[in-house]
């Protein structure tokens, strides 16, 4: 099936799921990503699947928990708020070695802060969002359609390596309508011996707990799954690259961010400035390897992000500081604007020309 139609980005992402064969849905309301759940109330019983407002997120992710336990798709969704709430459960998906999709449409903070679009979840998403030595699958859309194709790419990441796959949009992405294609895919079917599906006699019972009271044997598990995370590091490493033929002054940018600042690289090259953009579609894994292979010849790096320059800390760790590294920020739901991109490209032209 391939259908093209006008859509709110929550609602892609949400049908994009079903698409993708999710029947479980957990959640709880919060501004800017209701709307999630709001379309799974309606659609979940069409196809047969099951929608549960939970009463807190607290317990929302931990019904993912549970039905990703029994080798079944899941996903919760949340704004930033709600995602702090659903940390503890975070922890526990990753030390369970479980599959699942979480959506964070972020809103400005700390605290209640704003229902306006943020990106300042950033360190919260890349870092594993709760307790422990973990990571999770962090992926930025920049478009509506990206809120579909990345869901359904979450959910194949996640079933492969056993995590918790991430998106991590903002207000603005999520509440903008953009026309998108809705493909059902062919999901990659990954076997799941693991699941708690009840034994019938054939087999030794499964468990699935984060709990290992040996102190060797919890260290050979971390061990163990980071040996996936450097996997997933290897192979799954995303990232568009804009303009970056010859660009001697490099924006580095995602979401609602990214759109701004191509529209700024457009204006920069009208003017003869040699700016590009590197665009991160997967945060965890970040592409320092590009990043790195850019600062052979950028001048100058822009970290263009709505946040006090979360995102700045792994571009400057990217290029080993070999070259300057600027952010352009604002934060509590203000969004740059390309003009103002554009005045901080030329700056770092003239910098880069003395």
């Amino acid at each position: 099936m391939q259908e093209t139609i006008l859509m709110k980005g929550n609602e892609a992402l949400a049908e994009a799921a079903i698409l993708a064969g999710c029947r479980h849905y957990f959640g709880y309301p919060i501004t800017p990503q209701t709307e999630i759940g709001a379309y799974l109330s309606k659609r979940m019983p069409e196809v047969g699947g099951v929608f549960l407002q939970a009463e807190s997120e607290i317990a929302a992710i931990h019904m993912v928990y549970g039905a990703s336990c029994a080798g079944k798709r899941a996903m919760t969704s949340s704004s930033s708020p709600g995602i702090s709430l659903k940390s503890e459960g975070l922890s526990y998906l990753a030390g369970s070695d479980l599959p699942a999709l979480v959506v964070n449409v972020q809103r400005a903070g700390p605290g209640l802060g704003g229902i306006q679009p943020s990106q300042s979840d950033y360190m919260q998403a890349t870092r594993g969002g709760g307790h422990g030595d973990f990571r999770n699958i962090v992926l930025a859309p920049a478009s509506v359609q990206e809120m579909a194709s990345l869901t359904q790419r979450g959910f194949d990441l996640a079933d492969e390596y056993r995590m918790t796959a991430m998106i991590l949009s903002d207000g603005t992405i999520g509440q903008m309508m953009e026309q998108v294609t809705l493909e059902t895919p062919v999901p990659k079917l990954v076997e799941k011996p693991w699941a708690l599906t009840g034994t019938g006699g054939k087999r030794e019972k499964n468990i699935v707990t984060s709990l290992y009271l040996s102190p060797k044997e919890l260290e050979e598990k971390n061990l163990t799954r980071f040996a996936r995370y450097k996997l997933v590091e290897e192979r799954e490493t995303d990232y568009e690259a804009f303009c970056m033929e010859d660009a001697e002054i490099c924006l580095i940018a995602y979401g609602i961010s990214a759109r701004v600042s191509r529209n700024a690289v457009s204006a920069a090259r009208a003017k003869g400035i040699r700016a590009g953009m590197i665009r991160p579609i997967t945060l965890w894994p970040f592409p320092s390897a590009a990043l790195k292979q850019a600062a052979k010849t950028v001048k100058h790096f822009l970290s263009v992000e709505m946040s006090m320059g979360q995102m700045m800390t792994d571009i400057e760790l990217a290029v080993r500081c070999t070259r300057p590294v600027t952010l352009v920020s604002h934060v509590g739901g203000v969004i740059p604007t390309p003009e103002e991109v554009l005045l901080a490209i030329e700056r770092a032209a003239e910098e880069a020309a003395v």
